[in-house]
């Protein structure tokens, strides 16, 4: 081909454009790569400026929470900004709208929502530092510092100012009032006698309060990003299960001291969030629920590996790669790991009262899983449109048979399950997704709210003999009515107003009417001792 030639020309005309235009892309591509680099970098320097004194080196968290986006599932995105720009009421969180501008919170924002780029590390010398012993147990009176029924008490949890109230179950006057960590979750727990309650904040710490003496005696941070805990039967010990670092954390629950720190992980070494931690009674073990990975682990807690404990579990224990010998399951292998396969990822779960089978489904699916733990294996499916609350599930007797029920947290509906055969009874039409459903062994009635949509303000009162809705009531328009509880002998129920001038409303049991309001803020979960330590049917476990 002449290079004199038009077609020659075109030729090097188009490649020199094609050179080009790749060139201006590239130095475009270097530019943004340029600005999101720059942007970054400012966003470091405002948190080191502004945030890393109360939220700490690398996010990890100290006065305030860890910043990371697996630990602000609570505040959405769009909301963040109004939090710095404003602050947050009743707690140290101040406003910097006079302080920063909004390209500078707008990039604050980005920086805490943005993945780190390793996983944040807590190891046990990072929990065992943290530490923090205020008073000894031991040499505080060992009999209650009040009056009261100490089976029919209640710690209600309130949200707006990181607060709890102890209150008398019979008389319904607050006790005392104090202070709690950051945004407590997945409800406190108490130690067998109800003299001890345990809580677990979203930011890992775990606290220990009295309640005889009415004091917070011991407290660890166990974890970055935390779901809940779980305390043995026999009061020795607390599980912990995190999101962040991927492990459970176990405690003696005398100082709170660790005594075990678990990777969860399946046998490939892929790693996965704890879902929840449960304590399973009649098993004397504690199930944890794995998120990522597709098992279920029980742990036995009995004299921390006593060998009757494992009898019935060598097989098992062989045929997982333990060394099958009884005689050094207590000496090598305390809390030893029993891994359940399961099909699908669950989580979402609910136990039968006698834990044998666990009833767990994925967020994903349109069926819940029956696996019994003792066969590991499933034994059966359940047909569950929408997206079952099962941690929020009851039990009951109804026509000679036990039934399990569960509210919908995606459909207004409430699911009727026969245990005996697993087949859905009925779905009872709600006015919309709910969250909480609570009754008592000695009521004729389930309580489930309308947590979610514009009826939020709405609570059905359902006759469990014959499952249909006898009463709707609105108690405190156009706010939250959720989470309902009984006392000890079941004939006072109380109800939650989630507002920040909210209340805990008490009612008769029996003919429904309102009896009390009690003013505080935004009171969420009320747990009674009786009904926690004894696991009565009708509350979550």
């Amino acid at each position: 081909m002449s290079k004199n030639s038009p077609f020659y020309s075109a030729l090097i005309a188009a490649a020199t454009l094609l050179l080009s235009q790749a060139a201006m892309a590239h130095v475009e591509k270097s530019v943004e790569q340029d600005a999101k680099q720059k942007d970054k970098q400012s966003a470091e320097q405002l948190y080191q400026q502004h945030c890393q004194s109360c939220h700490g080196v690398d996010r990890m968290g100290s006065m305030g929470p860890a910043l990371f986006p697996e630990n602000l599932s609570r505040l959405r995105k769009n909301k963040a900004s109004g939090v710095i720009s404003k602050g947050r009421i009743a707690t140290q969180m101040p406003a910097f709208e006079k302080t920063l501008s909004k390209d500078n919170i707008d990039k604050l924002v980005d920086y805490i929502y943005t993945p780190a780029e390793t996983v944040p590390q807590w190891t046990l010398a990072d929990i065992n530092a943290t530490h923090i012993q205020h008073f000894d147990q031991n040499k505080l009176p060992n009999t209650p510092q009040f009056d009261a029924d100490l089976m029919n008490l209640f710690i209600v949890v309130e949200l707006a100012d990181h607060s709890a109230t102890l209150l008398n179950g019979d008389t319904f006057e607050p006790i005392t009032r104090f202070k709690t960590r950051f945004a407590l979750h997945g409800g406190p727990k108490y130690s067998p006698d109800g003299r001890f309650v345990y809580f677990a904040s979203r930011d890992g710490w775990i606290s220990k309060y009295d309640i005889y003496n009415m004091k917070t005696v011991a407290e660890i941070r166990a974890g970055i990003n935390t779901r809940n805990l779980a305390v043995s039967s026999d009061g020795k010990y607390a599980i912990v299960g995190n999101y962040l670092p991927h492990n459970i954390v176990i405690l003696e629950t005398e100082t709170l001291t660790p005594i075990k720190v678990v990777a969860t992980s399946d046998k490939d070494g892929k790693t996965s969030r704890v879902s929840a931690v449960y304590n399973a009674p009649p098993r004397t073990s504690f199930i944890v629920a794995l998120k990522d990975v597709k098992e279920v682990w029980e742990i036995p807690y009995s004299d921390a590996g006593g060998v009757d404990v494992y009898k019935g579990w060598a097989h098992d224990y062989r045929k997982d790669g333990g060394e099958g010998k009884l005689e050094n399951w207590k000496k090598d292998e305390q809390f030893p790991i029993r891994r359940i396969t399961t099909e699908d990822y669950l989580d979402d779960f609910f136990f039968d009262p006698d834990y044998i089978n666990l009833i767990g489904a994925s967020r994903d699916s349109q069926n819940g899983q029956v696996i019994n733990l003792d066969a590991k294996k499933k034994v059966a499916t359940i047909e569950m449109a929408g997206m079952p609350h099962l941690g929020s599930g009851i039990t009951w007797d109804y026509q000679g048979r036990q039934v399990f029920a569960s509210p919908n947290i995606k459909d207004g509906r409430v699911t009727v399950i026969d245990m005996d055969n697993w087949q859905v009874i009925k779905e009872i039409k709600t006015e919309g997704p709910g969250f909480f459903m609570r009754s008592h062994s000695k009521s004729p009635y389930a309580w489930v709210d309308v947590f979610f949509g514009p009826n939020k303000e709405k609570v059905h009162i359902i006759k469990k003999n014959t499952l249909e809705i006898v009463k709707t009531i609105a108690p405190a328009p156009g706010k939250t009515a959720a989470h309902v509880e009984f006392t000890k002998d079941g004939k006072y129920v109380l109800l939650s107003i989630w507002d920040n001038d909210g209340a805990v409303i008490v009612y008769d049991a029996n003919t429904l009417e309102e009896i009390k309001r009690l003013p505080m803020k935004k009171p969420s979960g009320k747990y009674n001792v009786y009904n926690k330590t004894h696991y009565e049917r009708g509350t979550s476990h």
